[in-house]
Order: structure tokens, then sequence, then C-alpha cells
């Protein structure tokens, strides 16, 4: 069976064409998998798949097989707009996989026949031999032939934030982590750095960065927790709404009197009324008006159910280079030879900040330049203000001085002047330093900077404060393992002046600096506040461990080394539950792979959370598209992270999280309302009838009644809701319980209390109309009414489930405000209209009687009152844990 990988050694002649075109065949161009997104037509029909919509169609065909056109219409017209909008929602969230291709695609150097040529990089195979240099997209995964001082940036694959050093000479297993591999690179990888020659290994699928798109790719395992409990509680209430039908139909037979055809009617009308049929339309709303305050606070949807999935996470699983840190090596301290320390200010490439001495003594400010001059001249980056912002080119690590300067007041440019450069030495990992030589005034001076293991090994003396001593590698060595404990990478320094040795030994160690990935400035206190909503957060990373830990202890995250949990250790578990074991006791993770990070996040939704993940990086995209929900970085964070993420956060601001968990919990709470209202109305009417036939008095409404009663009393006022501010208290709340209903025992008791009031209200208002030997129409026309009221003074109750309408202003939602007299107003020019007067069997009432009507309606809001009034009680007692 072929493989996708040569093992035989590579010619520097290159593959021949005919042998190209042999291999291309076989493996296939060097592009990665898209996933098929279904068409138009397909997502229109599976809007139908609801119990809800299997009811209503029932109802429609029924209507029109009775000739009740009027209802029939009004039926498909509901469907017919649900399932438009939730085709078009769902057409434009489906693009998971589509910048994965733009990961390699692009043009490649390659040797062909001898010859240097310049190929589209699909028409790549294994064996090609490809040309890197510094700036390249690697364009399918090789080994290397030859480097010259080569760097790769892989952080998108490995979430390592500092360039790779490669080798040529260096020995690695395909099996070995990417992070052991120094003689290979990778597709969609950046060389920062040197030249190199290497042999393709794998293309397309086969390379590390298709494995990760073929993840992506998969159809999604998790589900937005709305999904989830929105389809749960229209299965219960689908059930329930036949059952409740089916028994008064049988209650009907049973008691006689009434006709087959008022019976059909009846159970039409009593579906429709009862079903939230403007669930739907109420859901997408709502989830639109989130999305548009997301927006605002830089938080961008690409997946409605999204809006409302954030607020329900309870574990967010974040990535620490680019989301939690800047990916901007800051120098943090400089440790001069004799131990005096200099604290360093500011973050990434803007030189804003300063540098203080840490001891009392300020006269070494002529060493700490002195140092800060080595690190400028043995340099080959370059920091410049233009367009408005601090732009930088070159290493990271030579970045990192050129900004120290700037804090220190130095010109770049007047010490680069001040010494004529005649040599320069790169950094190469085998050197593991880079020196630079200049002349001035007859003399040459040599600058180096390096590990500090290496320039140990260089220097025979070190700058003390009053003198020039002989090198301590003792004190030495314990300042750099002090540091290297706190999570810095150490670059060390040396200089020496001499008139003809230009040789890089017996320099004079100026001492060392301690560098970092900064967090973000508001990282700190967006994790804070996740903590205070009962959110839990994990750092997930391919750094180091020690630097892990270390940016762990500044998040405030709880961390010792023995707590950080590497991926070579979940490697090494025997069994999924020994595995889940570690990784659910930690809260920091470090070198982990991609697939380790799904496996995290697997772990944390097998315990029962709904996990949010964060990234920017392709090897974030799996656990991305995994999760519950996952959430890109937009600034800095690849196409690929963007593409598959759930939502995206424009500025790269992790506090921009916490906006949206708020968003998130108001939506939620805003579509608990709409269904406390939708349902409480649909189940007084159903409790109506259910009185009048066991009280053996006539239907006391119309089919016809039934369904305008759901338009006005409905119609607007659920859409209004929706439109509802937050409460203030969202981000106090604990999160929700993944297996909490969203028809919990707090929203039944609503629907209960409110329902029984209305049914029972309207009821007795019917049977004394009937028993006053008023007519069945009139008796009809003002028990219709009465529920029109019912359901706008209910609409104001609903607008919050624990606090009193009187502490919530009218002027917070203008919507709601408009909603109800609207609809009052047109149920009473209803009855003034011919037509439609004739057709809903309405006739305009007095003042009188509408006065009171209202005073019984308004009983309704004095007795939610009370009921909220006693579920703030057993909320301040914490009595109920439900609650």
């Amino acid at each position: 069976m072929a493989t996708n990988e040569h093992t035989d050694a590579p010619r520097l002649q290159g593959l021949t064409e005919s042998e190209a075109a042999a291999l291309l065949a076989e493996y296939g161009p060097n592009a990665l998998p898209a996933a098929p997104l279904p068409g138009m037509l397909h997502l229109f029909f599976r809007q139908f798949l609801s119990p809800f919509i299997y009811i209503l169609i029932i109802a429609a065909v029924v209507s029109f097989a009775l000739n009740k056109l009027p209802s029939a219409v009004f039926i498909v017209i509901v469907l017919l707009l649900n399932a438009l909008i939730g085709m078009i929602q769902e057409y434009s969230a489906q693009r998971a996989a589509s910048a994965l291709k733009n990961m390699v695609k692009g043009t490649a150097h390659v040797i062909r026949q001898g010859q240097v040529a310049t190929i589209d990089s699909l028409m790549l195979v294994p064996g090609d031999i490809i040309l890197l240099a510094s700036g390249d997209k690697v364009p399918a995964d090789a080994e290397l032939v030859s480097a010259q001082n080569l760097a790769a940036d892989e952080s998108m694959l490995t979430g390592e934030s500092l360039a790779v050093a490669k080798s040529a000479s260096a020995t690695s297993s395909a099996d070995d982590p990417l992070t052991a591999q120094p003689n290979r690179c990778f597709a969609g990888s950046i060389i920062t750095q040197g030249r190199a020659m290497a042999r393709v290994t794998h293309t397309g699928i086969r390379t590390q960065l298709g494995q990760i798109a073929h993840s992506i790719v998969a159809e999604r395992v998790s589900e937005p927790p709305l999904m989830i409990r929105v389809r749960t509680f229209t299965y219960q209430l689908a059930a329930g709404i036949l059952l409740a039908i089916a028994a008064l139909t049988a209650l009907m037979l049973f008691r006689g009197g009434y006709s087959g055809t008022d019976i059909v009617l009846m159970t039409i009308g009593l579906a429709v009324s009862v079903i939230p049929e403007g669930l739907p339309a109420a859901l997408t709303i709502a989830l639109a008006i989130g999305m548009s305050r997301m927006a605002k606070n830089n938080v961008i949807i690409r997946k409605l159910m999204a809006v409302e999935a954030l607020g329900s996470s309870t574990f967010i699983c974040s990535d620490k280079t680019g989301t939690l840190t800047v990916n901007e090596l800051t120098i943090r301290k400089v440790v001069l030879p004799d131990g005096t320390t200099f604290s360093v200010s500011g973050e990434g490439v803007a030189p804003g900040g300063d540098v203080q001495q840490d001891a009392a003594d300020r006269a070494e400010k002529s060493r700490l330049q002195q140092l800060c001059k080595a690190g400028v001249l043995a340099n080959e980056s370059h920091l410049d203000y233009a367009g408005g912002e601090w732009v930088s080119n070159g290493d990271i690590v030579d970045i990192a001085f050129l900004v120290l300067a700037k804090k220190l007041g130095m010109s770049i440019s007047q010490l680069r002047s001040e010494q004529a450069q005649i040599a320069l030495i790169p950094y190469e990992s085998e050197n593991a330093y880079s020196g630079s030589i200049h002349e001035a005034n007859g003399e040459t001076y040599l600058y180096a900077k390096g590990s500090p293991e290496k320039m140990l090994s260089m220097c025979s003396q070190m700058q003390c404060k009053d003198s020039i001593r002989p090198i301590d590698h003792a004190l030495l060595e314990a300042q750099f393992t002090a540091l290297a404990q706190q999570g810095y990478r150490i670059i060390a320094l040396g200089c020496k002046t001499s008139d003809n040795n230009h040789h890089f030994s017996e320099l004079t160690f100026l001492g060392m600096v301690a560098m970092i990935d900064p967090l973000r400035q508001e990282a700190k206190d967006a994790i804070a506040a996740c903590r205070d909503g009962g959110i839990e957060v994990a750092m997930v990373t391919g750094d180091h461990p020690a630097t892990a830990c270390a940016i762990a202890g500044e998040l405030g995250l709880t961390c010792s080394q023995d707590s950080v949990i590497t991926g070579p250790l979940i490697k090494q578990a025997n069994s999924q539950q020994e595995a889940d074991t570690l990784i659910r006791a930690s809260r920091v993770f470090a070198r982990i792979e991609p697939k380790q990070k799904v496996q995290i996040v697997d772990s944390f939704m097998r315990a029962g959370h709904f996990v949010a993940v964060t990234g920017d990086g392709v090897n974030d995209a799996p656990a991305m598209r995994q999760a519950n929900v996952g959430i890109a970085m937009g600034k800095r964070g690849t196409d690929v992270a963007r593409e598959t993420a759930d939502l995206i956060i424009t500025d790269d601001n992790f506090a921009s999280i916490v906006a949206g968990i708020k968003q998130g919990r108001v939506v939620y709470n805003n579509i608990r309302k709409v269904i406390a209202l939708l349902v409480a109305t649909g189940f007084s009417a159903i409790l109506l009838f259910f009185l009048c036939v066991t009280a053996g008095l006539p239907m006391p409404l119309l089919a016809v009644q039934l369904l305008w009663l759901n338009l006005v009393a409905n119609g607007f006022q659920d859409v209004a809701l929706a439109f509802e501010p937050a409460e203030g208290d969202e981000l106090s709340a604990r999160p929700r319980s993944p297996h909490e209903p969203i028809f919990d025992r707090r929203l039944l008791e609503h629907v209960l209390v409110n329902g029984l009031v209305m049914g029972t209200i309207a009821f007795g208002l019917f049977q004394w109309l009937i028993s006053s030997g008023q007519g069945v129409e009139h008796a009809r026309n003002l028990t219709l009414m009465l529920m029109v009221l019912f359901g706008n003074i209910y609409a104001l109750n609903s607008r919050s489930e624990t606090r009193s309408i009187v502490s919530m202003p009218l002027r917070r939602n203008l919507f709601l405000v408009l909603a109800v007299p609207i609809a009052q107003c047109v149920h009473i020019g209803a009855m003034y209209t011919p037509w439609l007067s004739n057709v809903l069997q309405l006739t305009p009432i007095t003042l009188s009687e509408w006065l009171m009507l209202l005073g019984m309606a308004l009983s309704l809001l004095l007795i939610e009152e009370g009921h909220k009034a006693l579920i703030r009680r057993r909320l301040i007692s914490n009595s109920d844990p439900t609650d």
C-alpha cells in the first residue's frame, strides 16, 4: 500500500515532471477538505422537523378540509415565515472549513529537473524539494535537507509563543510532539528567519494541518445549550397539549350536546391558540437583538444560537498565546551580575512604560545602558513609528531589546551610527548566541547575546558596580535559575573591546534580561468577573509548564508547578478514567497538542459542563469545533479560528467575553419571559374550556375567536418582550445547571398561578353572564375582551420573574409600552369593522363594561405581585436550592 511519506534520500535535482504528475495522480492535489454545505431547499424543509410544526400542519389540513380558509391561511403563513427565517439563519452560519484552504493556497518554489520553478502549491507532491526563506508560509509538511539560521512560527499549530529554531542536522521521529521535531517544517507555519531546502513528506489532508482540517469538517458533536433546552421543551409541551386536547375532546363527547363539527373546530382552535407558534419567530428576534447588542461590545456572532450559548457556559477553556497574552515578548526584568535588579513596565512593541531599579541606589544607569547597547547592536530587527502606530520587523527577541532602549530614552539610530558594523553573526540554534563586531575610533567592539549557559562559557569576567571582577558562575547560575522558575525566558549579554582579537571569547558578562509574553491588561479582571458569575476558567497552552504556571499566577488562577498538567502526562494515562482524573483536577495545562485540547474539552463536557473554548490559532480550531461554543480572537486570530468559531471578539479583548456572557444571559431570560407569556395564556384558554364543558356550558369561544385571541393577546407582546433590557443582576447569578430545563419550577409556578387566575376568572364571568340571561354571543364577546386584557396585563408582568412591576420603568422597553395599547386598540377596532366583526362575531361594548372587565383583569396584577414577593423572600432566605 502506498504511503504519503518518502524515505529515500532526497535528490537535489528534484522530481521530473513525469514523476510529479504520477505522484499527483496518486496523492491528489495539496488541498484541504471542505465541509459540503446543504442546499437552500434542504435547509428550508429541515425547518419543518418539529413537533409544534407537525401539529400546525395537521391543523391547517383539517381547516382546509372543513373549508375554514381564514384559519388555514393564518396557520400556513406562520409556517412559511418560520421556515424562511430558519433557512436564512442556517445558510449564513454553515461555513467552518472554507478558510482552512487559504492556509495552503498560493505558490511554492521547488526544484524540478534541476531547475528552480515557481508552481501552484496545489501541485506539490511528496518528494518535491522546496525552497523556504524568511516570510514564507510553509506549503506542506517537509523534512529539512539544509538550513541556515532557520526559525519558524508554529504558534498556530502548537500554541508555542516563541519562534522555533530549525536544524537539518537534528533528528526526530514523526511520532514525537510537533514541538520536538526541529528537523521538520509544517504546513501553515511561517518562516520568521533564515533559509532552507526541504523535502516534502506529506501533502493535503495528510499534513498536520490537514488532520486538523479533517476534525473540523466532521459533524459537530455538541449542540448549543438553547437548542437542547428548546427541543426538550417543545416535545414536552407538544405532548402536554395533545393530552389536554384529547382529554377535553373525550369530556365533550362524554357530556354530549356538542356537534362533531364543533368539536373538530374547537380542537383546531385550541391547538393553534395553545401552541406557541410565535415562539420560533420570537426566539429568532430575541437572538437577533442579542446579536446586535453584542456587536456594540465588539462581539460578532457567526451562529445565531451562540448568542445565548455563551451565557449558558459553565466552563471556559482559554488559549494563552494571543488570547490571555499579547503574543509579543516583553522584557520584564534586567538583572546585573552583582544582583542589581531593574523592573520594566509596559507591554508589546509600543515603548510605553519605564524602567525602575528595585534597590535604592540610582547610580547603575550606565551599566544598564551598556547592557541595552549590546542588545541593540547584536540585533537584526527594526522598530519604527509609522501610520500612527509602532511597527516592528524581525525576531521578537531582538525587537524586545529595541523597545527596552526606547524606554530608557536611548536613540537606536544614534547607537548604530556611532559604531560602524563590520560583521554580524546571526543567531543559530547550534551556536545559541548572536553577535556583532563594530569599529569606532580605531578600536574594535564585540557584542553578544544568547542563552545564559552559552554566555557563561564565553565570558571570563563580569561587570560589577565598582569594578570588573572574575566571573562567578555559581552566583550567575543561581540568578538564572530563580528567573527561569518564574517562567521567564532568559537572555544574557556580554561584550569586549579589542584591537585585533575578533574571537567571541574572554567577554565581560553584562547581565541578563527576563522576558515574557505579557498578560493583556484586562485579562485578569475578566477572569475574575467570570469567576464571580460562577464560570470556571482553565488555561490551555503549548508553552513550557513554568511559563504557563507564571502566567496563571498573574491571572489569579491557583497554580503550582505540581498542578500543571502537561500533554505528555495526559499521553501516559492508561485509560480515559485516569486521564479524566488528571484533567478535571487542574486548571492549567501546558505543552498541549491540538488533539489533547479536544480531549480536555471532552473531559469537562462529560463532567456535565457547557464548555466554551477561546483561541486564535489553527491548533485551537478542533477544540473550538468540539465545544458547546467557540470564541475566536478577531485581530490576531487566524482565518481558521475565526471561521470555526461561533462568535468572534473583534478587539481581542478577553473582557469582551464578559459582556457577551451578560448579553447571553439577558437573551435567555427574555426567551423564558416569552415562553411564560405564551404558555400561560394558552393554559388559561384550555382551563376555561375544561371548566365550561364540566359545567355543561356552551363553548366559551369560537375557533376563529381563539385564533384572534392568539394574535392580540400574544402576537405583538411576545416580540416586544424580546427587547427587554438587562435587569442588572445577570453577572452576579450562578450559571444555569447544564441539566436545568428551560421550563423549570419557577417558570411552572408563574404559568400555573397566572393561568389559573385568568382561566378561573374568565370562566366565572362567562358562567355569570349565561346564568343572568345574557346571550351566548354577548357572553363570548365580553369573555374574549377579558382574555385580551389579561394577556396585555400579563405581558407587562412578564418583564421580570422576581422584580415588582413598579420597580421597572416602562421607558426601558418602549416596544412593549407600544405593543400593549396597540393590541387593545386593534381588538376594539375589530368590533367596529363590519367585515371583521362579522367573521369574529364581535359587537361593541360599553365603557362601563370595559371598565368592569379591566377591574377584573387587574386582579391578575395584584396576585402576581404577591407571588413575586414570595419568590424574592425565598431567594433571600436561600431555603430553596432550585431557585
